[in-house]
């Protein structure tokens, strides 16, 4: 799929919304992309996923990660079409975390999967999670990536839509400053 084509179902889908919207990063923006409502169609995901698949098809991979909750379709889709095991971090006191006895091995090859990255900040702490379990971060793939490139993590990365998607401070949005005020349709709680 081109960029182009992903923008368009994506839009289809009414999962790009336009407004005034409170990002999981604590930031601002006039658009939010709600993956959820694109991966909510097998077909769709498919072959989002099988994007991040190519990408990594050659790379050593045991296992595949995800951030709760936004990541989880994504990773587990990955997973299923590299054959691979999945594993989830989720928040205990505001920390990702590894739970439900789950666990990453010493040297374990680790693909690290996302929905959307704004300033990557789910992303940076699941690869402290895999770090942390010395085990090797393979790459990070993920669907959207809002800052158009701008987020490093530092290892391999491919997004399947790179869009340069302006968000703010909240002392600085111009939302904020015309009046508006911004809404929350993601999954965690700020």
């Amino acid at each position: 799929m081109t960029e182009t084509q992903i923008l368009d179902v994506f839009k289809k889908s009414e999962a790009l919304l336009t407004g005034h919207f409170l990002l999981t990063s604590g930031r601002h923006s006039d658009k939010y992309f709600q993956c959820a409502k694109i991966l909510q169609y097998p077909d769709h995901t498919e072959k989002l996923c099988t994007m991040i698949v190519d990408r990594f098809k050659e790379a050593e991979i045991d296992t595949v990660i995800s951030p709760a909750i936004g990541g989880l379709v994504v990773g587990q889709e990955v997973s299923r079409q590299l054959n691979k095991r999945f594993v989830f971090a989720e928040r205990e006191d505001g920390k990702l975390t590894l739970r439900r006895g789950f666990s990453l091995d010493k040297n374990e090859k680790v693909l690290v999967c996302e929905d959307v990255v704004t300033t990557g900040g789910s992303v940076f702490e699941v690869i402290d999670i895999v770090k942390n379990n010395n085990a090797d971060v393979a790459g990070i793939g993920f669907i959207v990536d809002r800052s158009n490139g701008k987020v490093n993590f530092g290892f391999p990365q491919f997004s399947a839509l790179k869009m340069n998607v302006a968000s703010y401070p909240p002392e600085e949005c111009p939302l904020c400053n015309s009046g508006s005020k911004p809404i929350k349709p993601g999954s965690r709680k700020l």
